[in-house]
């Protein structure tokens, strides 16, 4: 038992120590300013929720980015109504979104497989026409929803009087724009991937894997898997709520296009990149989809010449016009070919990828096994 416990907190602890120094070991790749961190964690936490519904129990939702949206719009709600406090703006976006999980779990539920998924890409697409031009009182419509000075803000109002401008986002007190409400991101995602691997070695985590493995023969034994299957689109949708407040606790806005169907099959690519039904698999997709998304997207032709201006003018000028696209407003191109080498080559991401240079190196009889937590697959 003690072993059992040690080596969770020594997973947990490397684990840790890896995204709290991510802004020093991503400043060689230019990926250390506070946006784009902010944009890895919080995806990050996006993709574990979407991959305890499909990696474990083998759902496939394309609807998950309208828990993103209710987390989004819960919190921003609490800024304006409650206090500027992140801690019940996270409380409730999870809430709602956990109870509008529910819901349309419910629902869905009723049919699996590809009716599954048109269900939850219906419900996904409803969401984000109603809050874009039907619930308009309460989303603002295309605009979005922002701060204002009207702001009732009834618990910061009560404690003091309202002082000059807008205020921002604060967790009692420390402002969360910048380096601490990446921090403060960073620590959520810790303790969802700690959630997410006691789900994945607990017996409830056995049971969504049998389900995904074989629905039909865990009925003929009699046992009910819908509460199962239920729970984990609940707690799935619970993570997509907690990413969505984390959006506006780093940036206040919400805005409907969090709902559309593009942001749903974005944490599919995460998950199928990195790897469905690891624990680390995810967030690597996350991360790897929003540098090319942030860092592709800004290079240019200039940048390009610059970097090959060694070669020969016959060689540079036709590499330059190649290369310039899959860059800038092409870099989606890039995405696309990494993907398809990767389904090609690597059916489980990038996780399988790793696990093959292990037992290589360990075939070899060199290099050491990386910890259980970042190669052990959820079956």
């Amino acid at each position: 038992m003690k072993s059992f416990f040690r080596s969770e907190l020594a997973a947990l602890a490397l684990f840790a120590a890896i995204i709290f120094t991510m802004p020093v070991w991503l400043a060689p790749f230019g990926a250390d300013y506070p946006d784009l961190l902010q944009k890895f964690v919080i995806y990050g936490i996006f993709a574990i929720g979407f991959n305890i519904l499909f990696g474990l129990t083998g759902y496939l939702s394309f609807g998950h980015a309208a828990f993103l949206g209710v987390g989004s719009y819960a919190a921003m709600w609490s800024f304006k109504l409650l206090t500027m406090n992140v801690v019940p703006a996270v409380f409730f976006a999870v809430l709602m979104s956990g109870l509008f999980a529910y819901v349309i779990g419910y629902i869905s539920l009723r049919r699996s497989g590809i009716y599954f998924s048109i269900l939850t890409l219906a419900f996904a697409q409803m969401c984000y026409s109603t809050a874009y031009s039907v619930l308009t009182p309460i989303t603002n419509g295309e605009t979005g929803l922002r701060l204002t000075l009207r702001d009732p803000r009834l618990i910061d109002n009560a404690l003091a009087a309202p002082g000059a401008g807008l205020p921002q986002p604060s967790f009692f007190g420390i402002n969360m724009l910048g380096y601490p409400g990446f921090y403060f991101s960073a620590g959520m995602l810790v303790v969802c991937f700690f959630i997410a691997r006691r789900i994945f070695r607990s017996p409830f985590g056995l049971m969504l894997i049998g389900i995904k493995s074989n629905q039909r023969r865990m009925r003929y034994t009699g046992l009910n898997t819908r509460p199962y299957a239920l729970a984990a689109f609940v707690i799935s949708g619970m993570f997509a709520g907690l990413a969505g407040a984390l959006l506006v606790v780093t940036d206040p806005l919400a805005g409907a296009e969090r709902m559309q169907w593009t942001a749903s099959g974005e944490v599919v690519l995460m998950t199928i990149l990195g790897g469905a039904g690891t624990l680390v698999g995810p967030i690597l997709g996350a991360g790897l989809i929003k540098y090319f998304e942030n860092i592709f997207s800004a290079i240019n032709d200039h940048t390009i010449a610059a970097a090959v201006s060694f070669l020969p003018a016959p060689v540079e000028k036709p590499l330059v016009s190649v290369l310039s696209l899959f860059v800038g407003d092409g870099w989606e191109l890039t995405l696309g070919v990494l993907f398809m080498l990767i389904v090609i080559f690597l059916p489980g991401g990038i996780m399988e990828g790793l696990r093959r240079i292990v037992r290589l190196f360990r075939g070899g009889g060199g290099g050491r096994q990386l910890p259980e937590a970042v190669v052990q697959p959820a079956e």
